[in-house]
């Protein structure tokens, strides 16, 4: 078992702040990792039911906001939905996926997961005027 750390950056530079999540196997499919990175960020969401869910995609009927994402209506989120809507961003290249500093392109490709692995979730920002 190892911790796995995942940071969120941006194309124009923002980083947000790395978090981790223990997986116990030592390799796993990027659909899979994403799959769980992203059942345990509506995991807290729905526990907590903060203001703003920040997450790896935008759940719908929201708004963006400066910190993530405000529900216009207060509401739990259905994380398999979720999941739905981080495949096909990553499909549409919505965002890239960098394990150390080699980039994952495929969701079936399976990952090393040393401890200490860091995964960043590059989401790509669309240039103004483009």
């Amino acid at each position: 078992m190892g911790m796995v750390t995942f940071v969120d950056e941006t194309t124009s530079g923002e980083r947000g702040e790395a978090w981790g999540l223990e997986i116990a196997e030592e390799r796993l499919a990027l659909r899979e990792l994403v799959r769980r990175r992203v059942f345990e960020e509506v995991a807290e969401f729905n526990a907590l039911t903060p203001a703003v869910f920040r997450g790896l995609v935008r759940p719908t009927d929201t708004e963006q906001t400066l910190n993530g994402y405000a529900l216009r209506t207060p509401r739990r989120i259905d994380p398999e939905r979720q999941f739905q809507q981080a495949i096909e961003a990553f499909g549409r290249n919505g965002f890239l996926v960098l394990v150390g500093e080699r980039q994952v392109e495929d969701l079936d490709a399976q990952i090393d997961l040393r401890p200490g692995t860091e995964v960043t979730f590059l989401k790509l920002v669309p240039l103004v005027g483009g």
